[in-house]
């Protein structure tokens, strides 16, 4: 049975860097698929056959992951808005400018548990 490991790289001058520490792991690469191929060759020296996942991170990815986050979000609900007011597939897909089977695919997620938007004014 094979093992799945996330581990994270971040980039030190020309090279990539990762650390899976629960197996004393370290590997460092030109590139993330050397690197891959790097912390792939460590953990076969610890015994370790895995499917490897890297995440690269630096305070850049992670504002455009968070970014990329709220767009999502944003977009979620904007079709299921349009949707509740009646418009049509290809109305969303142009509107958004997503293709059709996104707004399909988006239409059939399971809706997310919302909070109340109603702030009650405070007795002051």
């Amino acid at each position: 049975m094979s093992e799945n490991i996330n581990c994270q790289a971040t980039r030190r001058g020309r090279n990539w860097d990762a650390h899976v520490p629960e197996y004393g792991a370290f590997a460092s690469g030109r590139t993330l698929k050397q690197l891959r191929k790097n912390i792939e060759g460590a953990l076969a020296l610890a015994g370790v056959t895995a499917e490897i996942t890297i995440t690269p991170t630096s305070p850049e990815l992670e504002t455009l992951r968070t970014s990329k986050d709220t767009y999502t979000a944003a977009l979620r609900e904007t079709v299921a808005t349009l949707a509740l007011r009646s418009t049509t597939k290809t109305d969303i897909a142009l509107a958004t400018e997503i293709k059709p089977g996104q707004v399909k695919a988006l239409l059939a997620e399971p809706e997310p548990h919302r909070t109340s938007r109603h702030v009650t004014p405070s007795l002051a």
